[in-house]
């Protein structure tokens, strides 16, 4: 049964693997046996999580990667084959949010999160389902704040990530049956993160006594953990499934 979880012999991508829980997703993927590619738009520091990825006995290859940019996207994925020989897991993980009242959001602003958020996360799925097996795994990043708020004025955020489920099911729908590659989705809580640093001080704290059942922020592993089950052989009857994480701030 443990072996079920295990990666070993799969290659993962993981996209904006250049800070917080990017980070922890590439690591934990190389702790649990698989080979990673890491992309994200700032190069520099994708060396450091290359070199944490490394120090697990892992192959690491780091591409610098917009992934509103199709042709990046294409680019990243021919670079994984090139180098590790396929692709078999994505996690679809870059992401921006930004904390703009609705009347003073500009479209620039709006689009700016739709781009990498809602269409980065399609571009990639599209250039990786063109050369996934079967039996591979797609598992994109949504979040709770695609269901319910959280006080901050996040609307391009919110939509984005409602999109994403959506998304998610219907690229389910078409792929699982006829290419053998499941799509399913995490929808993260309250987890520390470059995003969470720009929020006023307490804000954080507050908002998770509030709203969080267990009282608490999250703790990467345990979204890594999710991660690495949809991605292998434990979830191989699970697909269009978006799951929540997030200390039962949706009962709230």
């Amino acid at each position: 049964m443990l072996g079920r979880f295990a990666l070993d012999g799969k290659v993962a991508i993981v996209t904006g693997a250049s800070s917080g829980l990017g980070v922890a997703f590439a690591r934990g993927l190389a702790e649990a046996g698989a080979d990673v590619v890491i992309g994200a738009r700032r190069a520099d520091r994708l060396e450091e999580t290359r070199r944490l990825v490394e120090e697990t006995g892992r192959r690491c290859l780091a591409v610098r990667t917009d992934v509103s940019r199709p042709e990046d996207c294409d680019a990243l994925v021919a670079a994984a084959v090139e180098a590790m020989g396929a692709v078999d897991v994505l996690i679809n993980n870059a992401g921006i949010g930004t904390a703009v009242p609705a009347l003073r959001e500009t479209p620039e602003e709006f689009r700016q999160v739709i781009d990498i958020n809602l269409h980065g996360t399609y571009w990639m799925a599209q250039a990786c389902a063109r050369v996934m097996r079967p039996g591979s795994s797609i598992v994109n990043i949504g979040s709770v704040l695609g269901e319910t708020t959280a006080g901050l004025p996040q609307a391009a955020y919110s939509a984005s990530k409602a999109a994403i489920g959506g998304l998610t099911r219907d690229l389910a729908q078409q792929w699982t049956g006829r290419r053998g590659i499941r799509v399913n989705c995490l929808e993260p809580g309250f987890f520390r993160s470059e995003m969470t640093e720009q929020y006023k001080p307490g804000y954080v704290e507050q908002t998770v006594e509030a709203r969080t059942v267990m009282k608490r922020p999250g703790d990467p592993v345990e979204l890594v953990a999710a991660a690495v089950f949809l991605a292998g052989d434990a979830a191989s009857y699970i697909t269009g499934v978006t799951l929540p994480v997030d200390g039962g701030v949706l009962l709230t």
